[in-house]
């Protein structure tokens, strides 16, 4: 019997609107970058996006019953930090695992302590971050 293991990700608000306004297939592009993927949302994330989504016209909704089905929900570390960013980090520092962000001072952030980064580049494709 073979045994897959996925990667998890994080998901960050603006990270799942790129996925969702570049029109990419988020299964397919995760699978190219890390085979079996698994994303993990925190609620004030899927907050978030809840909020992105309200500001947006209608027809450039941000699918959050997608991103819920796709997805594994998650608490965070500690309850003291109430910024999406700094749970997103700590997270992610903890577990050892990537973030899909567009977010400029996260991903500044998540770079300088060495946090893997996946983000949607300008050709509409998923993509680790080597540099900033």
């Amino acid at each position: 019997m073979k045994v897959v293991i996925s990667q998890q990700v994080l998901i960050d608000a603006c990270g799942w609107a790129a996925v969702i306004d570049s029109g990419m297939n988020i299964d397919s592009e995760m699978n190219k970058v890390f085979g079996p993927a698994q994303l993990l949302l925190l609620d004030s994330v899927k907050q978030e996006v809840e909020r992105l989504n309200l500001e947006r016209p209608r027809n450039k909704n941000l699918l959050l019953p997608l991103l819920e089905q796709k997805s594994q929900r998650v608490e965070p570390l500690n309850d003291g930090s109430e910024h999406t960013d700094d749970q997103l980090f700590e997270l992610a520092s903890d577990l050892s695992i990537p973030v899909l962000t567009v977010d400029v001072d996260l991903k500044r952030r998540l770079y300088d302590a060495d946090i893997a980064i996946l983000e949607v580049s300008k050709n509409q494709r998923l993509q680790l971050v080597d540099s900033l």
